[in-house]
């Protein structure tokens, strides 16, 4: 019998960024990297100037900073100085007010929204400041290409079809129709991940375009991705690209886009507590959704729906449009990038690393998947299908009613003897 998982949504002054004399010693390194990456070299300087700056920006506008107990540096950055406004369509800006109430940063109460790692120092950002990991040299030293730090490569993809590039997906989608949102709870885990080169992520993709050049996609949920974190905790990110993955967006706030209103969230730390395999399971809300009136994406998190932030309407072409331009696909599920070492399959894990048969306590889920209609109403996922590229290698298995509602049980372990 299925059973709700019992989901309790679970300083000291930081020397600024250490000299990038190293990091110029090395660049040469990273520069052949790169150029497999279809990056030349003067695209690389260019990037790395450009992040020289922005993360100059940032630490000169920190009030504050917080020292997490592994590792991470926090800055408390002014919300009107952050990331996001240094976009072109966004300069002059500052934080849009959250929708039915005139103010713009959620209220600094107790409420723990997300539990994080970066929370057990004690410490928090002052009110009216967000809080910004900050991206060490160590960071961009780990990045295949500078000038793409932070940013899915171009091959990714956000469709059943993509396995051609080496992202494997177990997913459930909508398609057909105008969503306005979506929402669903999922349980995280410490995903194995086998090599710097690839990630293991669950999200929720808000989709609409083609599949050509004009991909718009908005993307929230958890995952794990040494090159880009530097260990392999599973982390809390966002993401969005307006041209399918070629030259905009970013993960969290590693570019100017989304925009942060909530102090007590940091975008790309780590979560905690986990789920424990037969033991404990720790899951997490998301909800994306359109403000009618002003087009922007906002996300939600937690039961009380507290809001993180929001994704302007301005970024996008076909999810910009106000009133009527929603989506024309919602999908929820898991990916996971293969780069088939030793000329094998990875054993990077999708979930949990169990196939969706072990059922609860021991596979990763999605419950109460949910979408946003024309008039702003959460409904059940009509119509969900469920998809996986590989099910010797992740698979996905669904059901219906309860509790749950609309669910499934997704994931597994890469490499075993029906994934060779």
């Amino acid at each position: 019998k299925l059973r709700a998982a019992s989901a309790s949504m679970a300083s000291c002054c930081c020397p600024i960024i250490a000299s990038f004399v190293s990091f110029l010693l090395v660049f040469p390194v990273l520069f052949s990297s790169a150029a497999g990456n279809g990056s030349t070299f003067g695209e690389e300087q260019l990037g790395l100037r450009r992040m020289k700056a922005r993360l100059a920006r940032v630490r000169e506008a920190s009030v504050k900073t917080i020292q997490s107990p592994d590792g991470d540096v926090i800055d408390c950055v002014p919300s009107h100085l952050q990331p996001a406004f240094d976009h072109p369509r966004l300069r002059g800006e500052e934080p849009a007010a959250r929708p039915g109430n005139d103010h713009a940063m959620e209220d600094d109460d107790e409420e723990e929204v997300l539990p994080q790692t970066w929370r057990s120092s004690g410490e928090w950002c002052p009110k009216g400041t967000i809080p910004v990991r900050r991206t060490t040299e160590g960071d961009l030293l780990r990045a295949s290409s500078v000038r793409r730090f932070g940013m899915k490569p171009r091959s990714a993809a956000a469709r059943r079809d993509s396995t051609s590039n080496g992202h494997e997906h177990a997913v459930g989608y909508v398609s057909g129709g105008q969503f306005y949102g979506a929402k669903a709870s999922l349980n995280v885990w410490p995903a194995q991940v086998s090599s710097p080169a690839e990630f293991s992520l669950s999200q929720i993709w808000v989709i609409s375009g083609s599949f050509g050049n004009d991909l718009n996609t908005i993307e929230a949920g958890w995952q794990v991705s040494p090159e880009l974190y530097g260990d392999n905790s599973p982390r809390f990110f966002t993401y969005w690209t307006s041209d399918a993955y070629q030259e905009t967006g970013c993960y969290n706030l590693h570019c100017a886009g989304f925009v942060q209103t909530n102090g007590r969230v940091v975008i790309g730390a780590a979560i905690t507590p986990v789920s424990a395999y037969g033991g404990r399971q720790f899951d997490i809300t998301l909800m994306i959704w359109k403000d009618p009136k002003k087009g922007n994406w906002w996300l939600q998190l937690g039961p009380s729906g507290a809001l993180v932030g929001y994704w302007p309407s301005s970024l996008f072409t076909h999810l910009g449009a106000r009133g009527r331009g929603g989506a024309d696909m919602v999908q929820f599920g898991g990916e996971a990038v293969n780069t088939r070492p030793s000329g094998s399959h990875t054993p990077t894990q999708m979930g949990s690393g169990r196939f969706p048969g072990e059922g609860y306590g021991r596979a990763a889920y999605f419950r109460n998947v949910q979408v946003v209609d024309w008039d702003n109403n959460l409904i059940p996922a009509a119509g969900l299908r469920l998809l996986a590229d590989h099910p010797g290698c992740y698979d996905i298995a669904g059901g219906q009613g309860g509790a749950w509602g609309s669910y499934f049980y997704y994931g597994g372990p890469g490499r075993n003897v029906r994934c060779p």
